[in-house]
């Protein structure tokens, strides 16, 4: 086949592209160039797609005999990734930032021009694992059809199941992840010196990638402004000011500014942000329990859509690294003139603590991706007063 490797400029879109090559494929190298400033360079682990980032995935190229290019997809990631990561926050949501860029950088605008120069797959060093298996084929009387289910990685500190959920079968056919049978970072790093690249020791890029400086309050407070308002507790009684609740999520504990402690001694935490008001809503911790989740904008992969109505038992997943929780879980069609299909969740154990607007949640059979849909409203556990706006 004929693969494009996309190579960060880390160690493991190196080690990837190196598989692709092993494994006999036509490989070509590209970088994609995210940051419209040239001269950004990385801070320590902060940041990456820098001009130094380039730079070593040019030399792992070289290493690899591969050709190597840099597309620059600055404007795309900017009106996508970046322009829903400010509206989402200006909204009272909590974006993620790396689904986003999966959805529409990586396995959109990236694998879309792959397939126009007639490239068959894009390799990426995301680590998950594609399995392929034969199932009954309904339009084939004794018949089989394959199906690539996307699972979850064995190196569970790593796994990046959750973030790649969004890409969906269409785009799952097309992506090839060689990482999915390494089950630690060490062992990546070791095949990298292996190989002599330069990377196998280079610290692993974290947080926003652009916010490199790792300080989102300030980000958002330059790009969106100061707008001071009101933090309340649950009854509406004043109890500090912020400069923008757009810096504020749910389940937050510190930087409230708040001025007096609460009555029994207790930590807050956010559990609204109201920006129509303006208002960011804190209170103890039970009033963040949850346990049903409205999503929206449902993707589910090939065989794995539940039957019309039908609950099925399942895991489902809230944050990048965050533990699965069992839950049951249905497909809900959606309103003509909106998103085509949504998603229901009710928790059947324990309930989560702080889901909000914005967040992904993706569900889960053992180690097999079901689908992935956008957290709508979380309904909580404990009954709050009407003042957090929530359920």
């Amino acid at each position: 086949m004929r693969v494009l490797a996309a190579m960060s400029g880390g160690v493991d879109s190196a080690v990837a592209a190196a598989l692709a090559v092993d494994a006999g494929h036509e490989v070509v190298g590209v970088h994609m160039a995210l940051s419209r400033n040239r001269d950004q360079f990385r801070t320590g682990s902060r940041g990456c797609c820098s001009i130094e980032d380039a730079g070593d995935a040019r030399r792992a190229a070289d290493v690899l005999g591969i050709p190597y290019y840099v597309w620059d997809l600055s404007e795309r990631f900017e009106d996508t990734v970046v322009a829903d990561f400010l509206a989402e926050y200006e909204a009272g949501r909590t974006p993620n930032p790396c689904v986003r860029c999966n959805e529409h950088i990586k396995f959109e605008a990236l694998l879309d021009k792959a397939t126009a120069l007639g490239f068959d797959a894009v390799a990426t060093g995301h680590y998950a694992r594609v399995v392929t298996r034969d199932v009954p084929d309904p339009s084939a009387p004794g018949g089989t059809r394959p199906v690539r289910e996307l699972h979850r990685s064995p190196n569970t500190a790593k796994d990046q199941s959750y973030v790649l959920a969004v890409m969906g079968p269409e785009r799952l056919a097309r992506a090839i992840f060689p990482l999915g049978g390494f089950a630690s970072k060490d062992e990546v790093r070791a095949e990298a010196a292996r190989r002599g690249l330069s990377v196998s020791a280079k610290p692993d890029s974290y947080d926003i990638c652009f916010v490199a400086d790792g300080d989102t309050q300030g980000f958002l407070r330059e790009r969106l402004g100061a707008r001071p308002g009101e933090i309340v507790d649950a009854e509406g009684a004043v109890l500090g000011e912020h400069d923008g609740a757009y810096a504020f999520t749910v389940g937050q504990r510190k930087g409230l500014r708040i001025d007096r402690p609460a009555p029994d001694g207790r930590p807050r935490y956010v559990l609204d942000v109201q920006p129509a008001r303006n208002r960011v809503v804190v209170g103890p911790a039970e009033l963040l329990s949850v346990d049903r989740v409205e999503a929206g904008a449902a993707v589910w992969f090939d065989g794995a859509r539940p039957a019309p109505g039908a609950w099925v038992d399942a895991e489902v997943q809230v944050r990048a690294h965050g533990a699965p929780v069992p839950a049951r879980v249905r497909a809900v069609e959606g309103a003509p003139e909106g998103p085509a299909q949504g998603m229901e969740v009710a928790l059947t154990g324990a309930p989560l603590r702080g889901v909000a607007a914005g967040q992904s949640v993706v569900v889960y059979d053992g180690t097999r991706v079901l689908g992935q849909a956008t957290v709508d409203r979380a309904y909580r556990a404990a009954a709050a007063p009407t003042a957090t706006g929530a359920g």
